[in-house]
């Protein structure tokens, strides 16, 4: 026996009609219509994500100009840094621009010896013992030019004699500690002790 919807009372065929569009309609929904409608909400979500990265792109190129200001900032105050605080120290370079300035202001130094470093933090401390004669007018100008350098140097312990036999060009003799500055290379922490373990460069006297 066959069954065919055309001798099926027309309300049957209408009803037959519907449930086959129904079916037909849910079957387009759940195989094509929502994996379609998933991947455009997943394709949407990363549209939207790039769109942030681009924002962020543009707005951090708009900052770039200023960013490579900061770098060029920074270098040069490194550079000034490094002119005060040296990352080594050189005793012949300190000693020639003592000799220098002593000369400049009529002192001859008789004794140069560095001690050894006393090492900080960020930076290392170098002591140096001077002997000089000369005036005390010569003295002060002397550590008027010292004071000046580019370089970071601190006279301390201070000590002047008069000369038993003085001349027109010397009247006293002085001692002080010239400490000057090292920057280190990589910072480090403070430990008792550090820096005595350092050897110093060999004393250099002057004429």
């Amino acid at each position: 026996m066959q069954l065919t919807l055309t001798k099926l009372p027309w309300y049957a065929q209408v009803g037959a009609f519907v449930a086959l569009a129904v079916i037909g309609c849910g079957l387009f929904y759940y195989y094509y219509e929502e994996p379609v409608r998933a991947d455009m909400v997943s394709r949407d979500a990363q549209l939207q994500a790039l769109k942030a990265d681009i924002t962020k792109g543009l707005t951090t190129a708009k900052k770039l100009p200023e960013f490579r200001q900061q770098v060029t900032d920074l270098e040069g105050r490194l550079a000034n840094l490094k002119a005060i605080l040296p990352e080594e120290k050189d005793a012949a370079d300190l000693l020639n621009r003592m000799q220098t300035v002593a000369s400049l202001s009529n002192m001859t130094i008789k004794g140069f010896k560095p001690a050894p470093t006393v090492v900080k933090q960020l930076h290392a401390e170098w002591p140096i013992t001077l002997e000089l004669e000369g005036t005390y007018h010569n003295l002060a100008i002397f550590f008027d030019r010292v004071g000046k350098f580019t370089r970071i140097v601190n006279i301390s312990g201070l000590d002047v004699k008069n000369r038993e036999r003085a001349d027109g060009s010397a009247t006293i003799t002085a001692t002080c500690v010239a400490t000057t500055f090292v920057l280190l290379d990589k910072p480090t922490a403070a430990k008792p002790g550090a820096g005595r373990g350092a050897v110093p460069p060999p004393p250099v006297k002057g004429n």
